[in-house]
């Protein structure tokens, strides 16, 4: 959607629809339309998000709402088990290695596409050559597929993968096997959208409908291995305001929200119909700061602040953050202080906590002393300067438009980077542009990032790698930070070929030190994983893992799997009248504003494009 001309400047100001741009109209009358009651006798479930899908093309996608919306249409080779998290049989019913650990063969379940059309080991083969292969289809999980050297089907059951190296991930690819038959037919894998409904797929659902920015529509797939999910259907109806969202389920206009920051899950305290939930989340929050960008094959790009290239920039700007202030003030307290790297604890076997010397405390003084040293001096603005005095040390801080939790964490930032003679300008950008920004082009100094950590971190760590940066035409990639150190690269090749455990873990450990001392990025927090659902209309649903794990956005597909509720109509609070025959707005001061004519118009915020990824 384009951007909303102006926010709202009081309660009550009436606006009429010609006021809006159209494709803010035209959202927002879709998502009125999929938060109907469900029909008579439906069983419907409708989960708040507050994101939208960035793409139904699953070798693009990287947003966890969209993985996670491609999680229940296909099936992986492995999903994690509920219990433990450990990989355990999906479209791969088993699989054994050679003595060498070098050849892989996977037994591949004998199902069916929801077009009727069997699934074979073909359609894995077909899957994951297109990614080694064509640099479009590389975007999601290219580098999950660096160290293969072949893939073939030699039957319509078994796979064989090959890898040049051994590969300890190699059962936790975070790749959807899409049907051959289908995606064969696309000219350009690297700039289609997957718009054709219904999809085909043989996962536990379905997906019908998709309108941008507004929902998504997903059937139960009754040919599914494990048995037709209970309910009828799944809607995720995109929010743009997480005010407008907590709205929404407090009404009964939806039945389940994820994802919340600390103020918004706060806001629910007191429903008699809601459930919240609280428990340890799988992201970390943090800055990504660029070291001075360039595209795979080393050429550089993007106007990045020269001082950020230095490492003791970097450590400094580390030094002057006081990370229990943002969890105190910005996420109330629901967090936790990252004195770690980019695992969160909730993985305990992955997680790496810095100490002693290692640690980076909140140390202005410090900070101020390793940029004198480094020969950044203060101007009497207060600002410093190049070693050099040809630029002062003026950056932009990257965020989305219209985020009260990034406006939040921007003052703090300005005030505390300030004091140490940075000074800093907030620049707030749409998820798009921001992804292009951050993630392609390079057009960036510092900005809020994150990522959702699967319980084999593997994939997180490859977001730092070399070959993760973009092509010189900007495709593929998936870069985190535009990072490329060599001593990373070497740890990272000896953690994927370590098969034993614990000595992988303790590479991995290294690697998250490395980033940690060398700051392209720089750990807040790790936010609670906070959400909410009406026992009105959700009977049942297991968290995963099972023991107080997460609902939406945890790993695999078993939440949603799990889900009962009683057939519709949904119950209403308001008097009779059906959902969204009155709308609600965002105001600028963050309240709400009744409208009529069934359209939801809300006042512009994009939750994290990148904070939210898989």
């Amino acid at each position: 959607m384009t951007r909303l001309g102006g926010r709202l400047a009081a309660l009550g100001l009436a606006l009429s629809l010609a006021a809006f741009p159209a494709t803010a109209a035209q959202a927002g009358q879709a998502r009125a339309q999929a938060v109907q009651e469900p029909a008579e006798g439906k069983r419907i479930v409708r989960l708040g998000a507050i994101q939208a899908i960035d793409s139904m093309n699953p070798f693009l996608a990287v947003r966890v709402i969209s993985t996670s919306v491609h999680r229940w249409m296909y099936a992986y080779l492995t999903t994690p088990d509920s219990k433990t998290l450990q990989p355990s049989p999906d479209l791969a019913e088993s699989w054994q290695t050679s003595d060498d650990k070098l050849t892989w063969t996977f037994k591949i379940r004998d199902t069916k596409w929801s077009d009727g059309t069997p699934v074979t080991a073909q359609d894995a083969a077909w899957t994951l050559n297109k990614i080694m292969t064509d640099d479009g289809a590389k975007t999601a999980n290219g580098p999950a597929v660096e160290n293969f050297e072949s893939v073939t089907a030699s039957d319509d059951r078994t796979l064989v993968i090959k890898t040049k190296q051994p590969q300890a991930s190699m059962l936790e690819l975070p790749i959807p096997i899409v049907p051959k038959h289908v995606w064969e037919k696309v000219p350009d894998v690297g700039t289609y959208e997957a718009e054709q409904y219904p999809a085909v797929g043989d996962g536990p659902y379905i997906a019908v409908e998709h309108k941008k920015n507004a929902y998504v529509k997903l059937k139960a797939n009754p040919a599914y291995w494990r048995g037709a999910p209970k309910i009828d259907e799944l809607h995720v109806i995109f929010y743009e305001n997480p005010e407008a969202a907590n709205v929404g389920l407090k009404k009964g206009d939806i039945d389940w929200i994820g994802r919340l920051a600390g103020p918004q899950f706060q806001a629910l305290a007191g429903d008699p119909n809601i459930v919240q939930w609280n428990t340890q989340g799988r992201r970390a929050s943090y800055l990504q700061l660029n070291p001075g960008a360039a595209t795979a094959d080393g050429e550089a790009i993007g106007d990045g602040h020269p001082a950020l290239k230095d490492v003791k920039v970097r450590q400094a700007i580390h030094h002057a953050i006081d990370k229990k202030a943002l969890v105190d003030q910005v996420q109330n307290g629901l967090a936790v202080p990252a004195d770690g790297s980019i695992v969160p604890p909730m993985y305990k076997d992955f997680f790496w906590q810095a100490e002693g010397d290692t640690r980076v405390s909140f140390d202005p003084a410090r900070a101020n002393k390793i940029l004198d040293d480094a020969g950044y001096k203060k101007g009497a603005d207060g600002i410093r300067t190049m070693p050099d005095g040809d630029r002062k040390l003026e950056m932009r801080f990257s965020i989305h438009t219209e985020d009260p939790i990034e406006d939040k964490l921007a003052q703090f930032l300005t005030g505390w980077l300030k004091d140490i003679g940075i000074q800093l300008t907030t620049r707030k950008l749409d998820s798009n542009k921001f992804t292009e920004e951050t993630g392609s082009t390079a057009l960036y100094d510092i900005a809020i990032s994150g990522w959702s950590v699967n319980p084999d971190p593997e994939e997180v760590f490859a977001t730092h790698l070399c070959s993760r940066r973009p092509t010189a035409a900007g495709e593929g990639g998936g870069t985190e930070s535009f990072y490329c150190n060599e001593e990373y690269e070497k740890l990272y090749r000896q953690q994927l070929a370590e098969l034993d455990r614990p000595k992988r873990i303790a590479l991995m450990k290294q690697m998250q030190e490395k980033l940690y001392t060398d700051a392209p990025i720089i750990a807040v927090y790790y936010p609670n994983n906070l959400e909410g659902y009406r026992k009105d209309r959700i009977t049942s649903i297991t968290p995963i893992p099972e023991d107080k794990g997460i609902l939406y956005g945890g790993s695999g597909y078993w939440p949603v799997y799990s889900l009962q509720a009683p057939a519709g109509p949904a119950p209403s609070d308001d008097g009779g009248a059906g959902p969204f025959t009155t709308a609600v707005v965002a105001t600028a001061a963050g309240v709400v504003v009744v409208f009529g004519l069934g359209l939801v118009l809300m006042a512009r915020l994009r939750r994290k494009g990148d904070d939210d990824r898989e």
